[in-house]
């Protein structure tokens, strides 16, 4: 029989391409999502209603599910950082966190709960050279705090008997939207545009590495904890841009520095991320056995480019 994984923010950009990471292995997915008007469902993919505000799920779909994968939260670059919209982030993480426990502890036959967090976790990288570990603690910053009231909220679930693992989720790189298509944007004019001094580290992941490891983390039962979900490959801003530049134009580009005083006019206090240096390990997760496919920018950024309308 089909094992059951139910993933909350199934509709965005990682939560789309695990869905069809599971499929293809044989799993059943149910997303919940707020609209399920239109959705269309088949013997493979289900959708279930849920309203985090109104902190109401549907229980029968929790209730089929073998595993849940957790990786609602308001995007953190997508919009301008007001007190209104930090609080989105924070609360859309929180609650959604509290929904699921609160859900969990009806009857339910859920063996994991694979949850979402992010690399904000660390802060920037510090003096001596550092590469921070799941061993490190949060930054004291607004996205440290956000990861630290994330996994802390998700946290109750191992009370209830529930193996939990949490992934620290380093930058996205997909044709599928996030941050490569905000890098891709000034090379339709042949413009290779470096952040700042380029010079900050930058601790990525091709989206297959992610979703295989969201699955690895999922079926095994050794793993438990926080790991980081990052290549073993981090690189510059500057390295990654031109990398990028030369996986779709070749040799036409011409690189422009994009100065800090500008992205932090455009930006706002969001400049922060793209401009701050985090290098980060993944001894962790590859001590456990898990292989990644994409240890290399320049092989992750080839793939990507000649599978252009992959998700």
């Amino acid at each position: 029989m089909k094992k059951t994984v139910l993933i909350t923010g199934g509709t965005g950009l990682v939560g789309q391409s695990l869905t069809e990471a599971l499929i293809a292995k044989g799993y059943k997915v149910i997303i919940v999502t707020r609209n399920i008007t239109g959705k269309k469902q088949t013997d493979n993919l289900a959708f279930a209603k849920w309203d985090v505000g109104k902190q109401q799920i549907d229980t029968d779909a929790v209730q089929q599910a073998d595993y849940i994968i957790h990786l609602a939260g308001a995007g953190v670059v997508e919009k301008r950082w007001s007190e209104a919209y930090k609080k989105e982030i924070r609360d859309s993480r929180t609650e959604s966190s509290r929904l699921l426990i609160d859900a969990l502890q009806q009857t339910n036959k859920v063996k994991a709960v694979i949850s979402a967090s992010a690399i904000g976790w660390y802060g920037a990288d510090k003096e001596p050279v550092h590469i921070f570990t799941e061993a490190d603690p949060p930054d004291a910053g607004f996205l440290g705090e956000t990861c630290k009231l994330w996994e802390t909220s998700i946290d109750p679930v191992t009370a209830l008997n529930k193996r939990l693992v949490k992934l620290r989720i380093g930058i996205v790189l997909s044709n599928g939207g996030g941050a490569l298509a905000e890098f891709k944007k000034p090379l339709r004019f042949g413009i290779a545009a470096v952040l700042g001094t380029g010079n900050q580290m930058v601790s990525w992941i091709h989206i297959d590495d992610l979703c295989n490891m969201f699955i690895a983390a999922m079926e095994n039962e050794n793993l438990s904890g926080c790991y980081n979900a990052v290549a073993p490959g981090p690189v510059s801003n500057r390295t990654l841009t031109l990398s990028l530049a030369k996986a779709l134009n070749g040799r036409w580009y011409v690189p422009v520095s994009v100065p800090k005083m500008v992205l932090q006019f455009m930006m706002g206090e969001s400049s922060i991320e793209v401009l701050k240096s985090t290098t980060v390990s993944s001894k962790k997760i590859l001590d456990t056995g898990f292989q990644f496919t994409f240890n290399h920018i320049d092989a992750a950024l080839k793939n990507l480019a000649a599978v252009k309308d992959r998700r």
